[in-house]
């Protein structure tokens, strides 16, 4: 397939599959575009969301085959790696570039065999970050941590990666880690419920499952006064107290920025997968107070974003 230029008069058609509505998914798409719009490219979007339903996850990376499109967008590891599978399947897709954005470990979920030289027609950015970094911003609120309880979905390939990063980390510093895993954003609830009286604090990774059910975890928290944190920024303002995470916004645009470059003619293969360096403190002392926790005012004076 022919691979559209930004300098071409006719649009380029980028198909793009996201796994679930939430905020910082939400916003990649949103910078991804906005990127693009700067910079002068006539898109015609085909957007898909599967809503977190893995087997429709497969149905759009069968429709976006046929669809044709110049490039593939996957936000998200289920919907990167359904999105990789059709080009073992579909021969003619090869030469169509894929950019995978919001993925926490591209090796792990067999994106690409190689950070510097991804190969092939796959390359993107990654929402990967040092985990211990997350264990000391809690502890900036709580010195004497003792038990951290961990949510995720056991079957998102990016959340196993963060939990395998994060257990070391917990390790060193003396923190015992009570996980509880979820299938999909219906046990949510039951599993921020079991962990209620067990631990000091509950901290929520980059789970596309148990973010899109936020609102039901701050509602558990609130009720039993048990300190909520979050690596995804965006949950903060929906009631976690705080976050050190990226902006997803800035992530989406800097994928697009990746785009740019494939339409005016590199190759994915040749592109290195990319890593979003910057870092934001994010707090919410009302969402604290909700949660019996009164934030220091030196806390506060570090905080990159202060939510109200």
């Amino acid at each position: 397939m022919c691979v559209a230029s930004v300098a071409h008069a006719g649009k380029a058609v980028i198909a793009v599959s996201q796994f679930v509505e939430h905020p910082a998914l939400d916003a990649v798409l949103e910078g991804f575009k906005d990127e693009l719009k700067e910079g002068g490219v006539d898109v015609e979007y085909k957007i898909y969301n599967a809503h977190g339903n893995m087997s429709v996850v497969y149905q759009i990376a069968t429709q976006i085959v046929g669809d044709k499109p110049d490039m593939i967008v996957a936000i998200a590891t289920p919907t990167a790696q359904a999105c990789v599978k059709q080009y073992d399947k579909v021969p003619a897709l090869a030469g169509t570039p894929m950019l995978f954005t919001a993925i926490t470990d591209p090796l792990a979920a067999g994106l690409v065999s190689n950070y510097e030289k991804p190969g092939g027609d796959i390359t993107g950015v990654s929402n990967q970050m040092p985990m211990g970094e997350h264990l000391d911003m809690i502890r900036k609120f709580f010195p004497q941590l003792k038990k951290l309880g961990v949510i995720y979905n056991g079957g998102e390939v990016n959340s196993i990666s963060s939990l395998k990063r994060l257990r070391p980390a917990a390790a060193e510093r003396g923190v015992e880690l009570v996980e509880t895993t979820v299938t999909n954003s219906a046990d949510v609830q039951q599993a921020a419920v079991s962990l209620v009286g067990n631990v000091d604090a509950i901290f929520i990774p980059t789970d596309n499952t148990v973010v899109s059910a936020m609102d039901v975890v701050v509602k558990v928290c609130r009720r039993s006064q048990t300190p909520l944190f979050v690596a995804d920024t965006d949950s903060v303002s929906r009631g976690a107290i705080a976050a050190l995470g990226f902006d997803y916004y800035l992530h989406g645009r800097q994928t697009g920025a990746m785009a740019i470059r494939i339409l005016n003619g590199e190759k994915p293969a040749d592109m290195p997968v990319e890593f979003q360096k910057k870092l934001a403190f994010h707090v919410f002392p009302t969402a604290a107070e909700k949660m019996g926790v009164t934030i220091p005012e030196a806390l506060i004076k570090e905080a990159d974003i202060i939510h109200k």
